[in-house]
């Protein structure tokens, strides 16, 4: 009977038992789970144990009455949708219910199909709130976007990437950055049974520390300074989808336990809230970090490293697989408008496959919308674009080929002394973390005694 196929949870705080017993047999479904508690107290405790979508509230109960639990049942989940039930109607009783934060009024004695009704606006509710705020924060993530090279270097990449699709395992995407990890999880999910629910990403390096877990599981209001609303969190959003954690070496440990917990009980707990929330949610992580390194230097767990390592993904960088630069290029040019008629030059097509690509995909993307604003003629000539990087790269190179490691330290290092030392301004500017700023600087000085 409910608007989704996801099971829902209804609660009934009553006490009058036979109406109780009555409706719960009549909104009988396998897609409704009914709760049942007859006193207004017992009620408030389930909720702040169990995730509850809807809540039929009497208006007289023995301990107090609804009008008075419905502000605290709501601050345990500001998502809940209350009807007021009352054998005592009245307009003056309905407009403080709604005051109060009821979504509807409902007199005794009613018809069951005028409460099924109302529930179903309920459950419409909550879908079209998920949506917006679905909406408003995933912006970009366009399925038009996925595109992997299935006969070129990827092919044999691709065989574990349609069988992560069919999965509903966690995978871990490794790789250079600039590869395509994004891309790949997004192929995954777009191909997967959850397809037509939402992605959603979040990069745990681009975030400051402690923002990360308000976040991933929400925040509810006055839970911190700052904390003005009561908040959803990624998790939350992502609900019946698929989340990427990208960059999930970055991620503290002690944000990593709190992860660990939630996918093995599949519940999150939003910042200042007691009450626990299930959510189904497809992790893929991403990272172009040596994983199992970080395991071993205890600055990533085991345990969830183990948790996350169902599925192993490794995107190979692009001087590995030049052979999909030809399509890439192709692909890239019919997504800017006025240059899908464009051709590359068999010998432009040559220049770019012998070019290292330390920037990998990435790079090649970049190169080629520089190219097409460049354009002569009609004609694009991205590889004199790219003997310019190139002469640049070979003044800290011998032999012109730089690790990708190298060319971080590099550009880390040149913000640093650009901003005269200061952390703040040089983690703002890279777009990175200061904790995740100060984990390199002192790894390049460890390296350099």
């Amino acid at each position: 009977m409910t608007a989704s196929s996801t099971k829902k949870s209804l609660l009934i705080i009553d006490d009058d038992e036979l109406f109780c017993d009555a409706i719960k047999i009549g909104l009988h479904s396998q897609n409704l789970t009914i709760h049942i508690a007859h006193k207004g107290q017992d009620g408030l405790a389930f909720c702040k144990k169990h995730h509850v979508d809807i809540i039929l509230l009497d208006q007289k109960l023995p301990d107090g009455e609804g009008r008075n639990l419905c502000p605290q049942l709501l601050q345990v989940n500001d998502q809940v949708k209350i009807i007021f039930i009352t054998a005592y109607p009245s307009f003056e009783s309905a407009v403080k219910g709604i005051q109060v934060g009821a979504h509807d009024y409902l007199s005794k004695p009613f018809e069951l199909d005028e409460l099924r009704l109302s529930i179903e606006q309920m459950f419409h509710t909550q879908e079209l709130e998920k949506n917006v705020a679905l909406q408003h924060y995933k912006r970009h993530r366009e399925h038009s976007d996925t595109v992997l090279v299935s006969h070129g270097g990827l092919q044999d990449t691709e065989d574990i990437v349609q069988r992560a699709a069919q999965s509903q395992a966690p995978v871990i995407i490794t790789g250079e950055t600039g590869t395509g990890k994004n891309v790949v999880a997004k192929y995954i999910h777009f191909h997967s049974q959850r397809a037509d629910n939402g992605f959603l990403s979040i990069n745990c390096a681009a975030l400051p520390e402690n923002l990360i877990e308000a976040e991933l599981f929400g925040t509810v209001k006055g839970a911190f300074t700052g904390a003005t609303e009561t908040r959803k969190g990624i998790f939350e959003m992502a609900d019946g989808g698929t989340l990427l954690l990208d960059e999930i070496g970055e991620m503290p440990l002690h944000l990593q336990s709190k992860l660990l917990s939630v996918l093995e009980e599949g519940q999150v707990r939003k910042l200042g809230s007691h009450s626990l929330k299930p959510v189904d949610v497809r992790i893929i992580a991403a990272t172009n970090r040596d994983i199992e390194q970080a395991v071993k230097d205890n600055r990533f767990r085991e345990d969830l490293y183990f948790r996350l390592n169902v599925l192993r993904i490794h995107v190979p960088p692009l001087r590995q697989r030049q052979q999909d630069i030809p399509d890439l290029c192709r692909h890239f040019l019919n997504k800017i408008p006025d240059a899908a008629h464009m051709i590359l030059a068999p010998e432009e097509l040559d220049h770019l496959c012998q070019y290292h690509w330390p920037g990998n995909v990435r790079e090649l993307k970049n190169i080629i919308e520089r190219a097409v604003i460049f354009q002569r003629q009609g004609g694009i000539y991205p590889s004199e674009l790219l003997r310019s990087s190139s002469a640049t790269s070979a003044k800290s190179s011998h032999d012109g080929h730089q690790t990708l490691e190298m060319v971080i330290r590099h550009h880390i290092l040149t913000v640093l002394d650009a901003q005269q030392g200061n952390l703040t301004q040089t983690s703002n500017t890279l777009g990175i973390s200061l904790s995740t700023l100060k984990r390199r600087l002192k790894e390049y000085a460890t390296r350099s005694n």
